[in-house]
């Protein structure tokens, strides 16, 4: 099932997203890439590793020596990664990747979130998230985007996707069912969103790229 974005609806006025704070770049990390909240702290993929860190003092409690260039996801218990083609669900504790899906892109995925027992994952160029099954990799739906997408994130019933296109970057609401553009958040110029992640409550957490760092953006409260 396909969901298709609305014809020429006008995109509502963006507002200067509200940066609250900056973490990083990290020693020994590359690239951010995914982000993800486990309810405490904050997770970024940074090329071969994955970097937790606390969020209220900024200090990094966990590295795990694992893969990973694309979106990260938390389901309560593991972890998701995206590894090139493929999807690993990694025990956090150990970091052992415990079972691995195909990626709905073949290697061109972006962002990465679990909500309502699937996975969704952003793919960039193809400007589409894809409602995922964690257990075999099938597509169960997919949303059309109007813009590139980046991470992923859905809080509050709400769907939210970054998006970065040259010096432009955006976080945007966006309707689950048409696609239609609903809020918009815009970055500083030159400050990508690479990973996105909720933290359940007011704060985004936004992967940098290859500034190597995280940026907590506050979220807008409902009208």
């Amino acid at each position: 099932m396909s969901s298709k974005t609305l014809g020429k609806t006008p995109e509502p006025k963006a507002r200067p997203a509200e940066i609250v704070r900056e973490y990083g770049p990290f020693p020994g990390a590359g690239d951010i890439a995914g982000v993800t909240h486990d309810g405490q702290r904050v997770w970024a993929a940074a090329g071969a590793r994955l970097i937790a860190f606390d969020p209220a003092s900024g200090e990094t409690t966990r590295t795990l020596d694992c893969a990973g260039d694309a979106g990260t996801a938390f389901d309560g218990k593991h972890l998701y990664q995206i590894a090139e083609a493929r999807i690993d669900k990694i025990d956090p504790a150990t970091g052992k990747v415990v079972a691995s899906i195909p990626a709905p892109g073949s290697g061109s995925d972006s962002g990465l979130t679990w909500a309502e027992g699937s996975l969704w994952v952003g793919q960039y160029r193809d400007r589409r998230i894809h409602q995922v099954d964690p257990k075999t990799g099938a597509i169960q739906r997919t949303i059309e985007s109007n813009r590139f997408v980046t991470g992923v994130t859905w809080v509050d019933g709400q769907l939210w996707h970054g998006t970065w296109e040259g010096d432009d970057s955006e976080i945007r609401r966006v309707d689950p069912k048409s696609g239609a553009v609903l809020e918009r958040l815009e970055m500083p110029p030159g400050t990508g969103v690479s990973g996105l992640e909720s933290d359940g409550a007011d704060l985004f957490y936004a992967g940098g790229g290859k500034s190597g760092k995280v940026r907590a953006v506050r979220r807008p409260k409902a009208a």
